[in-house]
Parts: structure tokens; sequence; C-alpha cells
């Protein structure tokens, strides 16, 4: 007898984190997506892994990722909808042999599909995974805040990442490894998505230009975490932008806050 899916980690976690991603307004109607890589043997418990409901073209190679699952929203499926609907909005899926085909194995009951930004997400968990085997989240999503200082910052990332480490003291020690920059591209494309796997080779955290943000790290607490530091920073910069600075953190403190906690930052992103 197989556990409810309903009840699984991994869908209470999608169901939770969705809904808070709605309620602060980082992802309306049906903006944002989130993937995340799950352990063949956990999904067992819930599903018979040989059953599969129907296959979906993915319009790319994901040969790295053959015989991975993944649970991800839906396209054009609401945050806000997730919690109430997690069979319908959400999805389980696995990379087929061919590495081009996904296999449904649960969810998208209405007939849908997952996201149109898939390629961008397969592509980001490639590059981590190369990176760091730990790796298993991305997320996407419209932080209002951020999108603002696109509009008024440089999508420069050594000067983007620079002025958000300036915001809050815990900055640097939270993505100390700083915030990738693309300029705006068109959306749901490959393009886009081999542009942004090519910064996750080096960023956990990447900003679209004038349209979000796509962070990636080992737990959904960790990156939704990452992508809240981003977004408090960016608030912090709107509010006192067209301010006089009087106090600011200067590089030399950065340092000391990066070298008392252990992390590696990005020094060429400093003014020493």
């Amino acid at each position: 007898m197989k556990k409810d899916i309903l009840q699984a980690p991994f869908v209470k976690e999608m169901r939770a984190v969705t809904a808070n991603m709605y309620r602060l307004g980082w992802d309306e109607r049906n903006g944002g997506n989130i993937s995340y890589l799950l352990d063949e043997a956990e999904v067992g418990q819930y599903l018979d892994l040989s059953h599969v409901l129907r296959e979906i073209p993915t319009g790319f190679s994901a040969k790295p990722l053959v015989g991975k699952i993944f649970i991800v929203t839906g396209t054009g499926k609401y945050f806000k909808n997730v919690d109430g609907d997690p069979e319908t909005n959400l999805g389980i899926i696995r990379i087929k042999e061919d590495g081009e085909t996904a296999q449904l194995l649960w969810g998208y009951k209405d007939g849908g599909k997952f996201t149109s930004e898939l390629p961008a997400h397969l592509m980001s968990h490639m590059a981590r995974l190369s990176v760091d085997p730990a790796n298993r989240v991305v997320m996407h999503s419209h932080p209002t805040n951020l999108l603002a200082m696109n509009y008024v910052h440089e999508l420069d990332e050594a000067k983007f990442t620079h002025t958000l480490w300036e915001m809050c003291t815990e900055c640097i020690v939270v993505f100390p490894d700083g915030v990738g920059v693309l300029p705006w591209m068109l959306c749901g494309t490959n393009e886009i998505g081999e542009a942004t796997a090519q910064k996750m080779k080096e960023f956990r955290l990447v900003v679209w230009g004038m349209h979000g943000i796509y962070g990636a790290g080992k737990t959904m607490d960790e990156t939704f975490g990452l992508i809240e530091t981003v977004e408090k920073a960016a608030q912090i910069y709107m509010l006192t932008c067209n301010r006089p600075r009087v106090n600011t953190i200067r590089d030399e403190e950065m340092v000391r806050l990066a070298e008392f906690f252990g992390v590696k930052y990005r020094k060429d992103f400093l003014h020493l």
C-alpha cells in the first residue's frame, strides 16, 4: 500500500512555499515557477514509478538528468491555487531515457503540463549539480522591490551585488557568491535557459533584467531564503536611493563579516 501523496513532505513543501510566495506578492497571476529534484526512493513510497500517466516533450535535451524525478509547478497555474488543488497545479515528472521527454507520474490532472520555463529550470539544475551535487531546488519569482531596482540601477552584476551587500549586514554572508545579472531576454526560450545556466555555474542567484530572479539551493528553505534576503536588500535600496546616504557598510567591514563567518566571497566585487 502506497502512502498518500498529499502527505509527502515534498508536496507539503511546495504547497507551503507557493502560498507564501503569493502572499508576499512575488508571484502574481501565473508568474513564477519552482522545480524540485526528488529522491527516487522517497517518491517510490507514494507512487508506482512504473505507472506513467502520459509523456510530454520538453523541447530540448537534458541527457544528464535522465531518470531524475522532479516536482514542478504547472504552466498557466497560479501559485495561490496550489495549496487548495495541488494535483491540478503541480506535477511529478521523470526525464525519459531519450533526455527529451518528461514522463508524468502524478499531477496536471486537468491535462496541463509543466511550466513553460522548464528548459531554463532543467538547464539550471544541470549547471548547479555540476558545481554542487547537493543543489536540488530552482525557484523563479518576481519580487517587487528587486524588480523595481532593475529600472533605476545599472544591470552590472558586480555593481548590483555590491549595492545589495551594502543594504544589510547579513547579505555578504547569505549570498557571498554575489548575484548574476542578465539583460532583458525573451522568456520561455532555450536561449534564456542557456544564459541562465551559464550564470548558475558561478551564482546561486541570477537576475533576469526587468523580469525577476532565479535562485538555486540545497533545500526549499535555503532557496527561498536567498531570494528573500535579496528582496529585503532591494527594498531598503528603493527606500533610500533618493535620499542622501549618511551611513553605509564599508567594504572593509564586509570583508570582516565574510571572514568572521568563514564564507568564500567575491573579492572582485569589492573596492579594496
